[in-house]
């Protein structure tokens, strides 16, 4: 039987984005469940990006001395030539982004992050193998199925159950993401097994035909996370878990520079998965039902700004909760219009990037790196700074 409560807020999906906005609504006073399909609550993958962005909000959320403790502070960002390792970019981060932004960025193990996001809700806030199947509008509240035939009444519904979203489907009905053409494999070397390459305390981004590769420490500098994207025409699978050979990502890369393929080469085993994303939405939220995350704006991974993003969104619908308390819709309706211009924004400078960091070597290729040599493109301070002094808290002008 469905019991409705005082602002209660059900929460579908249990990822970074779906228990930082419990987090951010719990410590706001809101009656707020967490319901998570699977049967243990972890979080797949590995690095993670967390800029200024992100970080002062989960600052906020009490989970600062936990951050501190697994994240890696980069010293700072570099954008390099698939062959030569030619600098083409060099962006300062770490005291230099901390103090024009007043917040740290981070890299992260996915799984670190989870965990103290999981850490700072009650247990009994999260209700683990609960696969929501549908929902029924009744307008002063909505009503929500599990297929464990469980079901519930609350005053809003949100939809954090990522790119394959079924509170999506709910709303505007079925959509098949879209295969980018690119797949990714991702690896975590022991640092130790490193030592000889002597690696900075910097995010690479190795740019080459067709092909990038990326690194960084995570888990306080134990290890090194890679993830090496390439091109091909097709994808059949979309699971995290295809594990593939190492030499399969050596043989991708052959030719690439020494230290691309040190690192690959150290790693112990590489999966393969593929990389989807929707074309953005024109509305996220229906009466008392609205999105976040990748259910509402997935994005290719080349801003490093996905959980970054969903982060945002937990910011800005808790504070829009705040200001609107007795309308749940109108506060819905308000977060939609705050966040999806900013958010589509970076779904498109995403996806552009998969043609700006692929370029064949020819003239624009020399082009784009004469463009990064003048210090005002990609990670430069001048055109990152609109990205991370955004306070996703802050909603005047409403």
């Amino acid at each position: 039987m469905a019991i409705e409560r005082r602002n209660s807020i059900a929460i579908i999906g249990g990822g970074i984005g779906g228990l930082t906005a419990a987090v951010s609504l719990l410590r706001a006073g809101f009656d707020v469940q967490v319901y998570e399909q699977a049967r243990t609550l972890a979080e797949i993958g590995a690095g993670i990006n967390i800029g200024p962005n992100a970080s002062r909000i989960l600052h906020r959320l009490g989970i600062a001395d936990e951050l501190e403790r697994t994240g890696v502070k980069p010293v700072s960002f570099e954008q390099r030539r698939w062959d030569d390792g030619r600098i083409l970019l060099h962006s300062p981060l770490g005291e230099a982004v901390e103090t024009a932004f007043g917040a740290p960025y981070y890299t992260f193990h996915r799984g670190d992050l989870h965990r103290a996001l999981t850490n700072a809700i009650p247990a009994d806030r999260i209700c683990l193998a609960h696969r929501f199947t549908h929902l029924v509008d009744h307008g002063d509240h909505i009503e929500a199925h599990f297929e464990n035939g469980v079901s519930i009444s609350v005053e809003a519904l949100i939809g954090a159950d990522g790119i394959h979203s079924v509170v999506r489907h709910a709303l505007f009905g079925p959509e098949n993401p879209h295969f980018t053409g690119c797949a990714a494999y991702r690896g975590l070397v022991p640092s130790d097994r490193l030592r000889h390459l002597d690696l900075e305390l910097t995010n690479q981004i190795w740019m080459g035909p067709h092909a990038h590769f990326v690194h960084y420490f995570v888990s306080a500098r134990k290890f090194v996370n890679f993830v090496a994207i390439t091109e091909q025409d097709s994808w059949l699978g979309e699971s995290w878990g295809d594990r593939r050979e190492v030499a399969d990502v050596l043989a991708a890369f052959h030719g690439w520079h020494d230290q691309v393929l040190s690192i690959i080469g150290a790693a112990d085993e590489t999966y393969k998965w593929a990389l989807f994303d929707r074309s953005p939405l024109k509305c996220w939220s229906v009466g008392r039902v609205t999105l976040l995350g990748d259910a509402c704006h997935p994005m290719l991974p080349f801003m490093g700004q996905g959980a970054a993003q969903a982060i945002e969104d937990g910011a800005t619908l808790t504070s829009c909760l705040l200001k609107f308390p007795d309308d749940f819709p109108a506060a819905l309706h308000h977060y939609e219009q705050l966040r999806l211009p900013r958010a589509s924004r970076l779904q498109g400078m995403s996806a552009t990037n998969k043609s700006r960091f692929h370029m064949r070597d020819g003239p624009a290729q020399r082009e784009r790196d004469a463009q990064m040599a003048c210090g005002a493109t990609d990670w430069s301070r001048a055109a990152i700074a609109w990205l991370f002094e955004h306070d996703a808290e802050v909603i005047e002008g409403l």
